[in-house]
């Protein structure tokens, strides 16, 4: 998936890209609080996450006063450094929300580039994965977006999100959208949950995703008939995941199917992970997905995978919009589902432990603090997913250093003790301390 010698794509072309966002956002401060714009308070908080550096701001102003310029200036083009107190007194007001259009500007470039298009799998559409995550729990610090939960008299706090991501089969790397945050809707007396979080995404995002051709994806959660309406209302198709003991109903119809002789099944070897296994499918089509007159039909689809030794080591069942008239079908559509485990593994678990540390409390506040960096944070991913995606220097110094935290360190090193003309300098002198030659 290389595309650093063709793409038109940059550091600073995403980089424009927020800052032409936060420059439309409003800003009702006046007299001395506007003395550091908006856009470099924005700035400076992405800064911290872009690099993994919480003292990066602090580092910055030293070398500010010592040498006159700072990698906040050179790299981040800003203006002014605010302090932390500050970056976290003004962005408590504003609202995360005011984040989400910057993702739909990179997903823009990403269509411009025709990046997403080597992501295509099921029925030539994208695979996008709808999962929960909580990113902070406390006992003690919340704010009036906090979940709660009562147990043995005591009442925690936390956060929690959708965090959508475009995953392929055939590829390791995730691509983040703007997530949706699970949280006390005004108005509403009772908590907030995944399932509601979910419907105010697809309302959100629906109308500017569905032209791209979009195949959903989500656990057992999502597989009911409210949701799976609202999907085909919007124009895309679905592919969740369906557990017996949640769906009697349709599962009785499987096997009534399955006794008129209307359940396909049929077995293969693949492999799975290094290993070639035995992997058996039974598939069906025209089920309802519950007891009710107006019960939508849904496509069937299950599983069952053992290895050389006839150990089990997989089973699941999906249902899907998708047709699923031939073997080969029910092949690509399996391996779609399977693909699910990915945004756990190449989106929240890279967020979470793989070097951005998404459940560090990072700040709280009062109103929209916490929901703010954490978009803030899953926007630098993104970020450098898209460089490694489209920066030869930046693709070549991370097959160097694979480990996020081995990057991480260094980027953390070098901004501290050096000032940096420009993200091209920062790139070269990598390569050079690496002993690696500039592609160009």
């Amino acid at each position: 998936m290389e595309r650093g010698a063709t793409t038109t794509i940059s550091f600073y072309t995403l980089l424009n890209k927020i800052k032409e966002e936060i420059a439309l956002f409003p800003d009702k401060r006046n007299g001395k609080n506007t003395h550091f714009s908006l856009e470099d308070i924005v700035m400076a908080a992405f800064s911290v996450f872009f690099t993994q550096s919480p003292s990066f701001l602090a580092f910055q102003k030293g070398m500010l006063e010592a040498r006159g310029s700072s990698n906040c200036q050179t790299l981040f083009k800003m203006t002014e450094i605010p302090s932390d107190t500050h970056i976290k007194n003004m962005l408590d007001n504003v609202p995360a929300e005011k984040i989400f259009p910057i993702f739909d500007k990179l997903l823009g470039l990403m269509e411009q580039e025709g990046i997403l298009d080597d992501f295509r799998c099921i029925k030539n559409d994208l695979l996008l994965v709808l999962d929960g995550t909580q990113y902070f729990g406390s006992e003690k610090i919340h704010c009036k977006k906090c979940s709660t939960r009562e147990k043995n008299g005591k009442t925690s706090y936390h956060h929690a999100a959708i965090t959508p991501a475009f995953v392929s089969p055939n590829y390791r790397k995730a691509f983040a959208l703007g997530p949706e945050f699970i949280h006390q809707q005004d108005g509403s007396v009772k908590q907030d949950c995944e399932r509601n979080a979910g419907k105010r995404w697809l309302s959100r995002m629906g109308e500017r995703l569905s032209p791209l051709g979009i195949t959903l994806c989500g656990d057992d959660l999502y597989a009911n008939q409210p949701f799976c309406e609202a999907v085909v209302k919007e124009e895309m198709n679905f592919l969740f995941v369906c557990k017996p003991q949640s769906h009697k109903w349709l599962y009785e119809w499987v096997d009534i199917n399955e006794k008129e002789g209307e359940l396909h099944e049929f077995e293969q070897k693949e492999g799975y992970g290094k290993k070639k296994c035995r992997f058996h499918y039974r598939y069906t089509q025209n089920v309802p997905l519950k007891n009710q007159e107006q019960a939508l039909d849904v496509n069937w689809i299950e599983v069952t995978v053992w290895d050389s030794t006839g150990k089990q080591v997989y089973r699941n069942a999906f249902i899907t919009n998708h047709t699923i008239t031939s073997d080969e079908e029910a092949v690509e559509i399996v391996k779609a589902g399977r693909a699910r485990w990915k945004i756990e593994n190449e989106n929240n678990n890279t967020l979470k432990t793989k070097g951005y540390h998404l459940e560090h409390n990072f700040g709280h506040g009062k109103n929209h603090l916490s929901e703010t960096l954490a978009t803030l944070n899953i926007l630098a991913f993104l970020f450098h997913t898209l460089l490694e995606l489209c920066d030869r220097r930046y693709q070549l110094i991370r097959e160097t250093l694979p480990r996020r935290d081995m990057f991480f360190d260094d980027i953390r090193a070098l901004t501290r003790y050096f000032c940096f003309d420009d993200w091209e300098h920062l790139m070269k002198t990598m390569l050079a301390g690496l002993k690696l030659e500039d592609p160009g």
